[in-house]
């Protein structure tokens, strides 16, 4: 069996920044330290930031309760109210939020503070999302499929201002917005925010997906930008598979013989897809 593991796979920028600033505030030895929210979605890294001490805080009633310690914004990015409540707390903040997600928060800020509705399109209750969303000032209207894009209905002389889940398929959002640019005709000002290397991970993953004749797909469960990648291959591959260990790797499902081609979220770990690329040579 012969080996195709794409260039793209495993983590990005933004999530190796996040991770890299919770180690060094462990390495630092500051106590005690806390994510709002898992810092990225993986469970294997989440659970090993645990077993160094790393507490996470799911809700702002938790973070509410805390009195002292280091609480670290996830990469996805979380509301401005939540800074708010940190900052309140007396609390030290650590901002790990992508810059990608930033410049998304500093642009809905701007074109809702001078009156613009925002649609955004990705999937409502994504935690980026939410984010996102916690940073508009006015009217916020979510869009996630085609029938959503249809039924959506503008109030007449509004200004719109279009953006985009950093992580959502970039086809897909094209296809959405030219939906709703025809039922819509006031100002609209589209900004596409699908991140550069969600696009190449996403472009690179379809080619290879098309030459293999096995296509594995290696993240986590909560992980927005792998379940789409395992969209993608899935049309190009039948046979395409998604794994979030190597203990959900069965080697018996693929060809003795011929190609197999490896991809991975951004969430995910180099030394997982490099196990993972062993262990279908073996």
């Amino acid at each position: 069996m012969k080996v195709i593991v794409a260039k793209t796979a495993g983590f990005c920028f933004g999530v190796r920044r996040a991770v890299d600033e919770v180690r060094q505030q462990i390495c630092e030895g500051k106590k005690p330290i806390y994510t709002y929210g898992p810092i990225i979605h993986n469970e294997e890294v989440v659970r090993e930031l645990a077993d160094q001490g790393v507490q996470i805080v799911d809700s702002e009633e938790e973070l509410a309760q805390l009195r002292e310690g280091t609480v670290i914004i996830r990469s996805h990015g979380v509301a401005k109210h939540v800074y708010e409540t940190v900052e309140r707390q007396g609390l030290v903040l650590v901002d790990a939020t992508c810059p990608f997600v930033k410049k998304i928060h500093r642009i809905v800020d701007r074109y809702s503070s001078e009156g613009a509705d925002i649609i955004i399109i990705g999937n409502d209750g994504h935690p980026e999302v939410e984010g996102i969303k916690g940073w508009c000032r006015g009217r916020v209207t979510v869009i996630g499929n085609e029938e959503e894009a249809r039924n959506y209905t503008g109030i007449e002389g509004k200004k719109l201002c279009i953006v985009s889940q950093t992580t959502f398929n970039y086809k897909k959002f094209d296809k959405l917005v030219e939906i709703i640019s025809k039922v819509r005709y006031d100002k609209v000002d589209i900004l596409n925010t699908v991140c550069s290397a969600t696009e190449e991970r996403q472009s690179e993953a379809r080619e290879i997906a098309r030459k293999v004749d096995s296509m594995i797909v290696i993240g986590g469960s909560h992980s927005s930008n792998t379940r789409k990648l395992f969209e993608i291959c899935s049309k190009e591959c039948a046979n395409t598979y998604y794994i979030q260990t190597l203990k959900d790797l069965d080697i018996r499902r693929l060809p003795s013989r011929g190609w197999v081609g490896i991809t991975a979220g951004a969430s995910t770990p180099n030394n997982l897809i490099e196990e993972v690329s062993k262990q279908c040579q073996i």
